[in-house]
């Protein structure tokens, strides 16, 4: 049984180059020597590997712009003119080549190969795509995407842009192969974070990333780039493995330098005289490759020696050997370490295999050979069949990266291709300025608007930025590079003057002739949002939530709670739409586990205005309401979360007349036992106004219950007590917890564990006067630290004072994974919260099945019962806490017993599932009262006529 898998991966991806006015463009050539050297030499090992009976498996991407030329008839016309021309060389050559024995027969070799590449190009009828669709519908390759033209995503400035290359990639796949794409190959590697959410709305898999973006990823992968990671949107994303990857790309340390493999550099259409070679090369008598190369690489130096394909062949085959050895030892090493097969990811640009590295098609047909008859530890795969053996990934954030110079875009984006992107930006928002302006265009119009989309994308292809870096063919890079913006520009003016020249659209139709089917309208503002007119119709009843954090953006409880909240909510039949603050790297719309969730984009203000900047996110709530509206949605009712959002709630009950249900999370009096300024006095009187204005106020525990009677004078009957749930799959960690254990303690440490945010309410400094008495009575423990927040500099300094700062670690910010893995390592949680009006941090940390030490406040004594499910401190005493974690640290079996019966209570009484029905039928007991009001209005009204 194999141990490992390894995931070969070509990148077949060439810009669109068709220029039907002249056939002279040199650039076409690309197309025509990929299909000779690469893509049929390919298909070709891919045929007599299944006609052996040979396993192999394959992942390839054949690129928009590659498909559209393979299915372009004057594209093909053009190669099998070129082929043939090829072929006749070919003969000429085994003419002239008559008297040298060694190089005649070289000449042969290469005539008897065009002449099959011919064969093997009509017997498809030139359809070398059903080709490739025959091995994929044989189990053997699967076929993914890239963006449309290989647009550089991390630099495209809008997202209706980059959905645009998105689903015109995935809609053409459909169209060419028949099949949605269930991976993406993102051009260059080219990745930031919201790209994920944007291939998750498109029904995307995977993607692939360098190996460099595990490494600054957060948390860092358990497994490193052995196994997948999935995003926060769900996708999973695969790293590219530096040692394979290098033994077979690198031309100087891998395998295609060996001095045995043909030269790629000594071609004779530059070694033959001119008058000979003239009639086989441009027109214009510009030298170019033939693809008849006589020569080996031989050394480093001028001096090459004839080639020898029985050589070559016989060192392909060393090579495989080398790299299915390598890739073995790899898998031996992981699989004992990690628990679990690990995948060796070994993606290359497909041209690399036949074109760059003559033998390379060779080799793949010898390795998968080797790995068939040979050996048994290592098996080929492709990342669907991974995902599909191990469908549970650890959740990581991955940073803004790319391939190649640097791996953070330097070659895209550097003093020689800078330039384009002004012109880049500035035509996305002219093509979403026309899709918004043109909503009922005329026929000419919608050409035109097609054709804007069309050169937009063409222009903004990354090839051409490359082209520019590498100083190869850069005048024709820098002339597409304008002809698409040229283009571009002068139908936006002429649309918006009314004037299109219709005699010019069609000449740039025809040379432009990519994507067919595209739709201009995939750049609207908002377009993914028009399917909320389906609200007229909607079946089941529906609520506006609004909050100022929400997942990804987690500052405190309160955006987990929300979320957890709004998805069980829609599993009781509730359409749930949130409208929230928008950070940076997230997306304006999606639909997360069924939740429609708005992001509303607020710039911070300079200095602590942070009142001024409250009342900026409350004024952008009621624009993209008020937008939402107009595109059709009607709610129930409206649910808002804590005081951040009062003004916009209230303003939007007022206007569209919705009844207003509020949830108080916490209170300004009682995180600051008392109001004692100008601010806390503004909070406080916001949260008066959002209870008043409520139909209905939500709270979490018995203790808040009594502190908003109190301190807002709420009638007992306008208030009901919904706690806070928690979702044990939520806290459980994915991969072994053992592997990080060695970045927080010593194997013989017991860990006491704090999460929260670092300000004075959470009772930090209690537990830092606590530790010297922990510690005297168990030496053995280490204290955890994590969060961030005002005191964590005053705090730090007050450890590094002590001597404690080796007992003492403060880990920062952590995510929720991070997170689950520190619950699984610690032997006792503490929350020693001087303030804290439920506590479901303290739910989370048993639902883990960590033993917790509570203050008794607030929702956490309602939470913890003393000695049954966990342990009370007395608030405000470190003595007390310290008492408890002792108790804990020294009787395992009693702490075993407390884990036992918190997870029994926390199934019990804290189930999400629970608490979505009981805030489904509070909001049925508002619909229900509001109805009879009105009825009652309306009869009362009624009589008053009469």
């Amino acid at each position: 049984m194999e141990k490992g898998y390894v995931a070969l991966v070509l990148h077949a991806h060439l810009p669109f180059v068709r220029h039907p006015e002249n056939s002279k463009y040199l650039e076409e050539r690309w197309l025509f020597e990929a299909i000779t050297e690469s893509y049929i030499p390919l298909l070709r090992v891919f045929h007599r590997l299944l006609q052996d009976g040979v396993d192999f498996r394959l992942t390839m991407t054949l690129t928009p712009t590659l498909l559209s030329m393979l299915s372009d008839g004057l594209l093909l016309d053009r190669y099998r003119q070129h082929l043939i021309l090829l072929i006749r060389l070919a003969e000429q050559e085994v003419i002239r080549t008559r008297n040298h024995p060694e190089m005649n027969r070289l000449a042969h070799f290469y005539h008897e190969r065009f002449v099959l590449t011919l064969e093997f190009f009509d017997a498809y009828n030139g359809n070398l795509i059903t080709a490739f669709k025959e091995i994929e519908d044989a189990g053997k390759i699967e076929i993914i995407t890239s963006a449309a033209t290989h647009a550089f995503l991390p630099l495209v400035n809008r997202e209706q842009s980059i959905r645009a290359q998105i689903e015109t990639a995935v809609q053409l796949h459909k169209t060419i192969l028949g099949r949605a794409p269930n991976g993406i190959w993102l051009p260059e590697c080219g990745y930031k974070p919201g790209i994920d959410g944007i291939l998750k709305d498109y029904g995307l898999k995977y993607f692939f990333v360098d190996s460099h973006a595990f490494e600054a990823a957060s948390p860092r992968p358990v497994f490193g780039g052995y196994a997948p990671v999935l995003t926060p949107h769900g996708i999973a994303a695969f790293a590219r493995d530096r040692e394979s990857s290098k033994q077979v790309w690198s031309s100087h340390e891998g395998y295609p330098g060996d001095y045995d493999y043909r030269e790629y550099y000594r071609d004779i259409g530059y070694d033959l005289e001119l008058e000979y070679i003239a009639p086989y090369i441009h027109p214009d008598g510009i030298r170019v490759n033939t693809g008849i190369k006589y020569y080996r690489i031989t050394g480093k130096g001028d001096h090459k020696e004839l080639y020898n394909p029985e050589w070559a062949r016989e060192k392909a085959a060393i090579h495989a050997g080398h790299f299915l050895f390598n890739r073995e030892k790899q898998v031996e090493y992981w699989f004992e370490n990690m628990g679990r097969k690990p995948i060796v990811v070994a993606p290359y640009d497909a041209e690399l295999f036949g074109h760059w590295w003559f033998e390379g098609p060779i080799w793949l047909d010898l390795f998968f050979r080797k790995m068939h008859y040979d050996q048994h530890t290592v098996k080929a795969i492709t990342p669907s069949e991974y995902l599909r053996e191990y469908p549970e990934q650890q959740v990581c954030r991955l940073p803004m990266s790319s391939w190649g110079r640097g791996g953070y875009a330097d070659v895209w984006l550097n003093g020689r291709n800078d330039w384009i992107y002004r012109a880049l930006h500035k035509a996305e928002e002219r093509m979403s300025q026309l899709a918004d302006r043109f909503t009922e265009a005329n026929e000419v119009e919608v050409r035109a608007l097609n054709q804007a989309a069309r050169e937009l994308m063409l222009a903004q292809s990354s090839d051409f930025a490359f082209i520019m870096d590498n100083k190869t063919m850069v005048d024709y890079a820098v002339k597409r590079t304008k002809i698409h913006i040229n283009r571009f520009t002068r139908l936006y003016e002429s649309l918006m003057a009314g004037d299109v020249d219709t005699e010019w659209l069609a000449v740039i139709e025809m040379r432009d002739n990519i994507f067919p089917d595209v739709d201009f309208r995939l750049y609207r503002t908002g377009r993914h949002h028009e399917t909320l007119s389906l609200q007229r119709r909607r079946r089941f009843p529906s609520v506006l939530m609004l909050a100022w954090e929400y997942p990804p953006l987690t500052v405190g409880g309160l955006s987990r709670a929300v979320y957890d909240l709004s998805r069980h909510l829609t599993e009781k039949n509730w359409e749930v739409h949130v409208v929230t603050f928008r950070p940076e790297g997230t997306r304006e719309y999606e639909i997360m586990e069924g939740v429609h969730v708005h992001r509303v984009d607020v710039l911070q203000p300079d200095g602590d205005e942070f009142i001024h900047w409250a009342f900026s996110l409350n004024l952008a709530i009621l624009d993209r309401c008020e937008q939402l509206y107009e595109q059709g949605l009607r709610v129930d009712l409206i649910h808002a979360h804590d005081w951040m959002v009062t003004y916009a709630a209230k303003t939007l009950k007022e206007k569209y007349q919705w009844p207003l249900v509020a949830t108080i999370h916490a209170t300004e009096y009682g995180r600051n036992q008392g109001i004692h300024t100008d601010l806390q006095r503004y909070i406080h009187h916001m949260e008066w106004r959002l209870t008043y204005e409520a139909w209905r106020v939500i709270v979490c525990s018995p203790y808040m219950e009594r502190e908003v009677k109190t301190i807002f004078s709420l009638p007992q009957d306008k208030i009901d007590i919904i706690p806070n749930g928690i979702d044990g799959d939520k806290v459980q960690p994915h991969g072994d917890s053992s592997v990080l254990r060695e970045q927080y303690a010593q194997p013989h440490e017991q860990i006491v564990f704090f999460i929260g945010r670092m300000v004075q309410e959470k009772g930090v400094h209690l537990l830092l006067e606590a530790i010297p008495e922990i510690l005297q009575a168990c030496p053995q423990a280490k204290f955890l630290i994590a969060g961030r927040g005002p005191m964590l500099a005053k705090w730090q300094n007050d450890v590094k004072e002590s001597g404690l700062s080796e007992k003492v670690m403060f880990v920062g910010f952590v995510d929720d994974e991070t997170r689950n893995h520190l619950f699984h390592l610690a032997d006792v949680c503490v929350f020693p919260s001087l303030y804290e009006p439920f506590g479901i941090v303290a739910l989370e940390a048993m639902a883990a099945g960590v033993p917790v030490v509570v203050s008794d406040v607030g929702g956490l004594s309602d939470i913890v019962n003393h000695g049954e499910d966990g342990c009370k401190m007395l608030p405000g005493d470190p003595h007390s806490l310290a008492v408890q974690v002792i108790h804990l640290l020294k009787d395992p079996h009693f702490s075993e017993q407390i884990v036992m019966r918190a997870r029994k209570k926390i199934e019990r009484q804290y189930c999400w599932e629970t608490i979505a029905e009981q805030t489904a039928r509070v909001y049925e007991r508002i619909l229900s009262e509001c109805a009879l009001q009105l009825a009652e209005k309306e009869v009362a009204s009624h009589q008053e006529r009469v």
